[in-house]
């Protein structure tokens, strides 16, 4: 978690103009901007397996792989993406692993699988009655032996699960980045997001939380203190959202849906593809738009919101929460469209009438002018001494991901590459912050990388 005392001289250096939206004023001209770099944890030391190169006293243990046989006789499923990480006991954690699959992706739902695979407990089943491939699985990870004891499909019947988020409940948040309809291949409306609690040693019935909303989504944060969820949406124009719920703990409940606002500039647009809107820096006083028709059949909930004033954003991607804000990426934001970090830090009275008076505050944290210091951010994670760690999803002739570090003051540097031709994602820590977990999307591998977190050469 980050904490004040570490963000003290950050915000005293990127927050010169104060907390104020007030003293924002007209656009700035689209000029390149210098990125700050760290020496993070060292130089990159190859790995003789191909797969992972790490800093110096850094390691990695492959936990599970694309067609391993799992406890319930299924196996793995293709196309791992976002991964949340909750304690079970004192050793013992959850990982519920997301599976980016599609209908059209049913050979890739694990090779030898039983076929076709029928559950009354999937959300959506295809003409053949198959159940969708899309979905999660659970693995339970024992953090003292370093062993994995148990792995088994929990969510199934799902479109594109592409990130989600925990819950300070104790359940994963796993969002459809999708808005499938009857029309497509199942036969039920897509684009929400399920819960699946740590808990659960077998598959759930899948139950979409329809307050959260219908639209293409990406991940979801909680605060712990108020249970406020806020969601991005991966599209070009796309919105933050927030979920006020009616009851603690309890989405199915139902709440309000919003979409936020920079006060006193409708319609704004953080993405700084043709002019610089959107300082690096500089908070901007917020507020937040309602959504009026959370669960649309037309995917308009982003044209319902910028209509009502809520601010763009190019491709919102991973976020997570901090200590006291949140942070997620913008894939493509910035001038070069190489991806921007935002911060978000909440009102007092989140959520209230009091944050007309006193409102949350939005950062453009991190704005890539380079694509060898950050190029396409997607899933973020936060490290035990209050760095961002970023996994970067872009594709080119040659694919060359990596794991990007962010210091509380801005500083990028690179934390891990990626041999692989594919993309990284789900990073995520244990709760003793000793293991980062993080998976190669196709072919699927799950990593837990351990090392000298607080050793740094910065």
């Amino acid at each position: 978690m980050i904490t004040r005392r570490q963000f003290t001289v950050a915000l005293g250096t990127l927050a010169a103009a104060g907390m104020s939206g007030g003293l924002f004023r007209q656009p700035m001209a689209a000029t390149n901007i210098t990125m700050k770099t760290s020496a993070g944890y060292g130089p990159l030391i190859e790995d003789p397996n191909g797969i992972l190169a790490l800093p110096e006293g850094f390691s990695y243990q492959v936990l599970s792989s694309f067609g391993d046989k799992m406890d319930d006789g299924l196996q793995v499923p293709d196309r791992a993406d976002g991964m949340g990480c909750l304690a079970l006991d004192e050793n013992r954690v959850a990982l519920i692993r997301n599976h980016e699959l599609q209908p059209k992706h049913l050979a890739e739902f694990g090779p030898g699988q039983p076929a076709p695979f029928k559950s009354a407990l999937a959300y959506d089943n295809n003409e053949r009655n198959e159940a969708l491939p899309g979905g999660t699985t659970t693995l339970v990870y024992n953090t003292k032996t370093g062993i994995k004891e148990q792995e088994y499909l929990s969510l199934v019947g799902t479109v594109r699960n592409c990130s989600g988020g925990v819950t300070p409940w104790g359940s994963w948040l796993t969002c459809e980045e999708s808005v499938d309809t009857p029309a497509d291949d199942g036969n039920k409306y897509h684009g929400y997001v399920f819960e699946v609690p740590a808990t659960a040693n077998e598959l759930v019935e899948a139950k979409p939380l329809k307050a959260l909303g219908r639209f293409n989504h990406e991940a979801a944060c909680v605060d712990p203190e108020t249970g406020i969820v806020y969601l991005t949406e991966d599209r070009g124009d796309s919105l933050l959202y927030r979920l006020i719920p009616n009851e603690y703990g309890n989405l199915a409940a139902g709440g309000k849906l919003q979409a936020l606002a920079v006060k006193g500039y409708p319609k704004f647009d953080s993405r700084n593809w043709s002019k610089r809107e959107m300082p690096v820096g500089e908070w901007l006083n917020t507020t937040w738009v309602d959504i009026a028709s959370p669960d649309s059949a037309e995917d308009d909930l982003r044209k319902q919101g910028y209509q009502a004033g809520a601010a763009l954003f190019a491709r919102g991607e991973g976020i997570h929460w901090a200590e006291d804000r949140l942070y997620f990426c913008c894939t493509n934001g910035g001038h070069k469209k190489l991806g921007q970090v935002m911060a978000y830090k909440p009102s007092a009275y989140e959520g209230s009438p009091g944050e007309n008076d006193a409102p949350g505050v939005l950062q453009l944290f991190v704005e890539s002018a380079d694509s060898q210091l950050l190029n396409f951010g997607d899933n973020l994670t936060v490290t035990p001494n209050g760095h961002l760690i970023i996994c970067e999803d872009q594709y080119t002739a040659i694919v060359d991901n990596h794991l990007r570090g962010v210091t509380p003051a801005g500083e990028v540097y690179p934390f891990a590459q990626l041999a692989l031709q594919t993309e990284l994602a789900g990073a995520c820590f244990s709760p003793d912050g000793k293991t980062l977990f993080v998976n190669l999307y196709s072919p699927t591998k799950t990593l837990a990388i351990s090392g000298p977190w607080n050793h740094l050469n910065a």
